[in-house]
């Protein structure tokens, strides 16, 4: 028979010592053996082995056998005591306040240990190490790439612990939890904002005025967070001066290279948020644990998500409403723009229980796609409802500053019927809202002619 090495009904741990309980093959005695913890309560001098032999009760016979019994005994204590060492080394008994894992037993090691779970984002991921280190990965576009690597890599070396070797040249290795960071995006902040890294943020391209998030614009007034102007133009003398460790850009920075070069120039490290290009909403909604890792705020964005997740798990278990929805805006020079099929302003309306009437146009692709009056019309007609999307085009308050638009819109059923809503103001600033989004469209579906206004859509009039 071979002993089981582990603490458990037959060993426990007292005084610092773990004391493991071994039937012999001597009848009725057992083995106990104390093994010493070296602690802020121990030193050197009370390390090594104890070993006795507890005479519990005894009443076998003398002979051969008890000869040959206690050979193997010897011959087994001497293998017990050679595996205890092997189990002090791994640690037990006392706590330090530290978990082993974040000890020195791996400085300077990348022993991996998990991933971080994600159920819709693919474009990211977390893997964790022994010891707290991180490393993130960023799949960027194709066209991201003149200005990026296909992928963008972090390791995060968590205080105390040393840079491993070894780390590709290409990863960027930052000082965990990350802090004074440039955030140069909208939804990313407000996904920073609801994990509680807001603190992290030093540097935005956007002004207070801009801003409808009121922990944001608190920061402003605390003089917490700092305008650095446009991202297509901005003060580099502030940036530099703010000396960010991060910087996080939406897509929009491969439409001005020359500042995606000067950043470089200036040892600004960057990164590219890819959340718009996942397939599902929530995918969006979930990159917040991407930028929670940065702050060692995971468990805050992953409460934030599963609440957000609870609304479409909740509506993907009702029926199909059978109302089609247009969604578009029009810009002050009279140009009309559609939701393509593959955008997340579409699937959120067919996961809210409606269908989107432009199920045909690009369902490959997300964003817009201009259409002619005529083309709109002509599809648009009979749509049950409107979502105009406020913050991008002309900003109506009435049902006639819509339809002054142009004069087809008062043909179209939607209008006729006064199902015209409107996204609120803070539609882009409200990412991690985007499960109650949802809801709101379904409840558009639902609310009779005296409801006006939900969360985030308010009704024409």
């Amino acid at each position: 028979r071979r002993p089981v090495y582990r603490q458990s009904h037959n060993s426990r741990c007292e005084n610092n010592r773990l004391l493991i309980f071994m039937p012999a093959y001597i009848k009725h005695k057992h083995i106990c053996i104390y093994v010493p913890f070296l602690s802020a309560e121990n030193d050197e001098s009370s390390s090594g082995y104890h070993i006795y032999v507890d005479n519990h009760t005894s009443s076998y016979e003398k002979g051969k056998e008890k000869r040959m019994k206690k050979k193997r005994f010897l011959a087994l204590l001497l293998v017990l005591v050679m595996l205890v060492s092997t189990l002090v080394m791994g640690g037990c008994g006392t706590s330090s306040g530290n978990n082993a894992d974040n000890g020195n037993n791996y400085d300077g090691q990348l022993v991996f240990d998990h991933s971080m779970e994600l159920k819709y984002a693919k474009l990211f991921s977390v893997d964790y190490y022994k010891g707290g280190y991180k490393l993130l990965t960023i799949t960027n576009r194709d066209e991201d790439t003149a200005i990026v690597s296909k992928q963008s890599k972090i390791l995060l070396v968590p205080d105390g612990m040393s840079t491993p070797s070894g780390v590709d040249a290409d990863t960027l290795v930052l000082k965990a939890p990350v802090t004074n960071m440039l955030v140069s995006s909208t939804p990313v902040t407000s996904l920073m904002n609801a994990s509680n890294c807001l603190s992290g943020i030093s540097q935005v391209t956007y002004d207070k005025k801009s801003w409808y998030i009121d922990a944001v614009k608190k920061a402003f007034d605390d003089g917490k967070l700092t305008y650095v102007g446009d991202y297509k133009a901005p003060d580099y003398e502030s940036i530099i001066a703010g000396s960010p460790s991060l910087a996080i850009y939406s897509t929009m920075l491969t439409s001005v290279p020359d500042v995606a070069a000067k950043l470089k120039e200036l040892g600004v490290n960057y990164i590219l948020d890819q959340s718009t290009y996942e397939d599902h909403p929530l995918g969006r909604v979930e990159w917040a644990k991407l930028y929670a890792a940065l702050c060692n705020e995971e468990e805050a964005a992953t409460a934030m998500f599963n609440e957000q997740a609870a609304y479409v798990d909740t509506l993907s278990k009702a029926e199909n409403t059978g109302k089609s929805v247009a969604v578009f805006y029009i810009t002050s020079k009279g140009k009309l723009y559609v939701r393509n099929a593959g955008d997340y302003l579409a699937q959120m309306v067919n996961i809210a229980g409606g269908n989107y009437i432009f199920s045909d146009l690009n369902p490959d692709k997300t964003g817009t796609q201009e259409l002619g009056i005529e083309s709109f019309y002509e599809k648009a007609k009979d749509a049950d409802y409107i979502i105009y999307v406020w913050n991008l085009g002309g900003k109506p308050s009435t049902m006639a500053d819509f339809t002054s638009y142009n004069s087809v819109l008062s043909d179209l059923k939607a209008v006729k019927d006064g199902n015209v809503w409107c996204t609120t103001p803070d539609f882009f600033q409200i990412a991690d809202t985007i499960g109650s989004m949802i809801n709101d469209i379904n409840l558009m579906f639902k609310a009779d002619a005296g409801t006006s206004e939900l969360t985030y859509l308010k009704k024409l009039k």
